[in-house]
């Protein structure tokens, strides 16, 4: 027993003497970790990875990004552009990644560490960013994360916006609005009158009082498609009277008084 343990106490001379020894030549002492060897110190990066890594889990091991440990080297922390070159992929431009992107989770995107995301948005979102700038309203002046404040999310228009009628829920008001087009105002064919009532009061109480066929009629099926596209009178009813009549009076409202009221 006694012989183990003065054979144990050479190894730990010896070893301790070779290293000084190297040290005094001014030699480094290399240790060489192994992926398997982060679980020791760092258990939460690993399971965060774990559970949400996406391909930081499967396509890499932790020693791909960190390719030198502290206090030696520096390259501790990796640069994203050491696998997502900028030549890739536009949205690898935008810089401040990690104000995103946590990268054990890279996935679960989050705008509390950058200032502005508008550039970076649009770079995986070309489509908005397009709609944001060939139809100027107060949205294309706000920064994307003012209304998507986590990425996926994004609040609905009652949130900011009143209604046009009490009732209107979400889903009503993206039956003529888009978000990041709202002054584009389109339609389909099937629009409640009632909604046109909160910008076009006066025209609907017309129309509710007007005993013509036009009161039955949608404000769409007139103004079909688009706001402010403003029909023609011979468009549905062609020239019902004589042409002498019409020449005299190209504008029919100067006899009608307005397709609202509809006045003789």
């Amino acid at each position: 027993m006694q012989r183990v343990f003065c054979w144990r106490m050479f190894v730990l001379v010896w070893l301790g003497s070779l290293a000084l020894t190297t040290l005094a030549r001014g030699e480094s002492v290399f240790i060489y970790l192994a992926a398997e060897d982060c679980q020791k110190c760092h258990v939460r990066e690993l399971e965060e990875i774990a559970s949400r890594g996406g391909k930081h889990k499967t396509a890499v091991t932790c020693l791909d990004c960190h390719l030198d440990h502290p206090p030696r080297g520096t390259q501790a922390i990796p640069q994203c552009s050491m696998c997502h070159a900028p030549a890739d992929n536009v949205h690898f431009s935008a810089g401040n990644c990690l104000g995103c992107h946590p990268p054990h989770s890279p996935r679960d995107i989050t705008f509390s560490g950058v200032g502005s995301t508008t550039a970076a948005c649009a770079s995986c979102h070309p489509h908005q960013g397009r709609q944001l700038e060939d139809y100027p309203s107060i949205h294309t002046l706000l920064d994307c994360k003012e209304c998507h404040m986590q990425h996926g999310q994004f609040l609905k228009c009652q949130e900011c916006h009143e209604p046009h009628v009490a009732d209107m829920s979400y889903e009503d008001c993206l039956m003529c609005h888009q978000p990041h087009q709202p002054l584009r105002i389109t339609y389909d064919s099937f629009v409640p009158s009632r909604f046109c009532s909160g910008c076009h009061p006066v025209e609907i109480a017309q129309l509710e009082s007007n005993k013509s066929k036009h009161h039955d009629l949608l404000c769409v099926y007139c103004h079909k498609s688009q706001h402010k596209q403003v029909p023609l009178c011979l468009t549905c009813h062609g020239l019902i009277h004589n042409k002498e009549i019409h020449e005299r009076f190209p504008d029919c409202n100067s006899c009608h008084d307005g397709p609202h009221t509809l006045q003789r």
